[in-house]
């Protein structure tokens, strides 16, 4: 049955990630892009890492999603953007996305109903110390050039959206 939840993740994950590649809209290929991460999150749990799970949603999920939604808003200035926001709001929109965000609660409600004190699917519990450890060590050097690189992303968005406004004003 864990199985089961297993294929279903994934099934979700690279539906999802298709649809966040092929969407027009920014703002609708990152709501799939969250749908694509919490898939994720369900299967690193279900792959007995609870920590990388919640790291997943906490970090990826949660920071890098609110950083792309800033740059886009910051982007997407005018009053097109407005009449597209009227369009965002219909619900015919959000169906496709509920249904998937459904599934994953439901595996991952499954999945916690299943769950004792060991991994789920023969994997080793790795604890925050050895993935601190591992950022810090090791990796320290991966996760600073990450760091550097989304700083590098939001300045480069802060610069071409202040020169669409400054186009926009001089017109």
């Amino acid at each position: 049955m864990l199985y089961g939840l297993f294929i279903a993740s994934c099934g979700i994950a690279i539906g999802s990630a298709l649809m966040a590649i092929t969407r027009l809209n920014a703002s609708h290929a990152l709501i799939y892009l969250v749908i694509t991460l919490l898939s994720l999150a369900v299967i690193f749990f279900l792959l007995g890492a609870p920590f990388a799970a919640a790291l997943q949603i906490v970090i990826y999920a949660g920071a890098i999603v609110v950083l792309f939604l800033f740059v886009v808003m910051m982007l997407n200035l005018g009053r097109r953007s407005v009449e597209r926001e009227r369009q965002w709001l219909l619900p015919g929109i959000w169906v496709i996305p509920s249904i998937l965000a459904g599934a994953l609660f439901v595996i991952l409600g499954i999945a916690l109903i299943g769950v004792e004190n060991q991994a789920v699917i023969d994997g080793e519990m790795i604890g925050p110390r050895r993935v601190g450890a591992a950022l810090v060590g090791p990796y320290v050097l991966a996760v600073e050039l990450a760091g550097v690189l989304l700083l590098a992303g939001l300045v480069g968005a802060y610069h071409l959206g202040r020169r669409y406004l400054d186009e926009r004003r001089e017109r």
